[in-house]
């Protein structure tokens, strides 16, 4: 989590320091030293819960997971066993094709209720249950390729609040693993209790994968797969471990509960030891920290905190304003693009009136569509060719309302825009694009009277594809507003001119 200090300690969480420089005597485990809650921790814990629909447990009590290892000095892990913060609650996926049918018995996720199992609406997204979000702290790091004869290791990490994430055995290949935890990366990341880099090791996933044979009703044994560090690797890992499992069980061979490792240049994983069961690690209540009590105002208060999430806004961007599900998933792929949009939106209000950047309501699903259009061609090419983000754009939301405006009234061509006022813009930003559109003479032509001799002049250029015209080639239009606009430099207002071109031609 995104803490400036650990979970029990007030050491650093900075990543990439100096070995072993980020620790205390508590993180040491030495005698007598007693953990302290970091209140952040509480926080982000309901900010997830919140945002994944979850049930709050009232009553959180904190347990001691015991095992031995070298990077955990303690000997211990400060976690939740019996009381989770959240219960419940789903992460939705986009679901591009039906899942495979379900044997006899088994809850079928794909069209339970909304909240009691997974869900498809309509044919599109599948709801993946959670079991549980906990707290815990991290271990240490063991280092195995730095020295030839000797583990290295660095404590930096121990302490770390972590959020684990319990889901449901509701994924069924590799793929929807894929675009569950891309979901749940993004999620926290609009949260901001996490940069969801899994390179570093700030996200996180442990695959427990099982298969069963045709007809069976229950799940075969389970290998828990780790040291994943990229999302594509872990759906690499599953489907590798699924194909090793079911060649195993239809050559007649059994395997037992273990935890395996991936390896990434090979795309295989192989075994580290044998899976350890709960009661391994002798669970017991953290005698020296207090319950934590969360009452429903606290809840509250952290849900009037949050910003708007991916999926409340890509059902906006579909529903409420006509947009392509590719669109509006571009779009609210990163909080820091979706915020932009969002206030590029506020001036394209109905409920606002012309002037001042603002446009006016009428055709507002056209508005937002415009403005999509910007945002997916323009500004997302600057972004791209800069290598920058959208915090580094130089151009604020009102300055594109005013682009999309200057179109909108017909003063310029879209082309116009984005090819010439757009980069002068960029290169000015405290300029107005239409004080740019009429220093560069952009500006387009709406008089009807210089029009209509304008379209005078083309029609009467080819009297004999007027003739074909009245014949029916009605495409032959295209011509003469070439000429048109030939003629008038470009300037020609194009909506205004083809309407003046055929209003001659059908009169003649």
């Amino acid at each position: 989590m995104l803490t400036k200090s650990k979970a029990y300690a007030s050491d650093s969480t900075e990543f990439g320091e100096l070995p072993n420089t980020n620790v205390s005597v508590i993180t040491l485990g030495h005698p007598g030293t007693l953990p302290k809650a970091n209140k952040k921790v509480l926080e982000f814990a309901v900010r997830l819960g919140i945002a994944c629909n979850c049930n709050i447990t009232k009553e959180n009590h904190y347990a001691r997971k015991n095992y031995f290892y070298p990077d955990l000095p303690k000997g211990y892990q400060i976690t939740q066993d019996k009381t989770p913060i959240c219960t419940g609650g789903y992460i939705t996926i986009k679901h591009d094709h039906p899942s495979p049918s379900l044997p006899s018995g088994e809850r079928d996720t794909r069209e339970s209720p909304p909240l009691g199992g997974g869900s498809r609406r309509g044919g599109s997204e599948k709801r993946i249950n959670l079991t549980r979000i906990h707290w815990e702290e991290d271990a240490g790091k063991s280092i195995h390729d730095q020295d030839p004869y000797d583990t290295l290791i660095d404590l930096n990490r121990a302490g770390v609040p972590l959020l684990e994430m319990v889901s449901e055995p509701e994924l069924h290949s590799g793929e929807e693993a894929y675009k569950y935890l891309t979901e749940v990366r993004k999620l926290v990341r609009y949260l901001d209790i996490c940069d969801g880099n899994m390179e570093e090791g700030s996200l996180r996933c442990d695959a427990n994968i099982s298969v069963r044979l045709k007809g069976a009703k229950t799940l075969g044994k389970r290998t828990e797969v780790k040291n994943m560090n990229s999302i594509r690797n872990v759906q690499k890992a599953i489907d590798y471990e699924i194909k090793r499992q079911i060649d195993l069980l239809e050559s007649g061979q059994t395997f037992e509960q273990e935890t395996r490792s991936f390896e990434a240049t090979s795309g295989t994983t192989f075994s580290l030891r044998s899976k350890e069961f709960a009661h391994d690690y002798r669970y017991f209540q953290e005698p020296d920290l207090q319950p934590v009590l969360v009452e429903q105002n606290y809840i509250e208060e952290i849900k009037n905190t949050l910003p708007p999430l991916p999926d409340a806004l890509f059902k906006k961007y579909t529903q409420e304003f006509g947009l392509s599900e590719y669109d509006a998933g571009v779009l609210t792929d990163t909080k820091e693009i979706a915020l932009y949009f969002e206030k590029l939106i506020t001036h394209l209000s109905p409920t606002l009136s012309p002037g001042e950047g603002v446009l006016p309501p009428a055709g507002k699903e056209g508005h937002y569509k415009a403005a999509c259009n910007w945002m997916m061609g323009s500004v997302k090419s600057y972004l791209n060719e800069n290598a920058v983000e959208i915090e580094q754009f130089p151009l604020s939301p009102e300055k594109i309302v005013e682009l999309i405006k200057i179109v909108e009234e017909g003063k310029v061509s879209h082309s116009v825009a984005s090819q010439k006022i757009f980069p002068a813009l960029l290169a000015d930003p405290k300029k107005s694009p239409m004080k740019i559109a009429e220093e560069m003479n952009l500006v387009q032509e709406s008089n009807s009277d210089s029009l209509k001799e304008f379209a005078m002049q083309a029609i009467a250029k080819f009297p004999d594809k007027v003739a074909e015209y009245k014949n029916g080639k009605v495409g032959l239009i295209g011509l003469f507003m070439g000429e048109v606009m030939k003629l008038s430099k470009g300037k020609a207002d194009p909506k205004i001119a083809n309407q003046i071109v055929k209003e001659i031609l059908d009169k003649n």
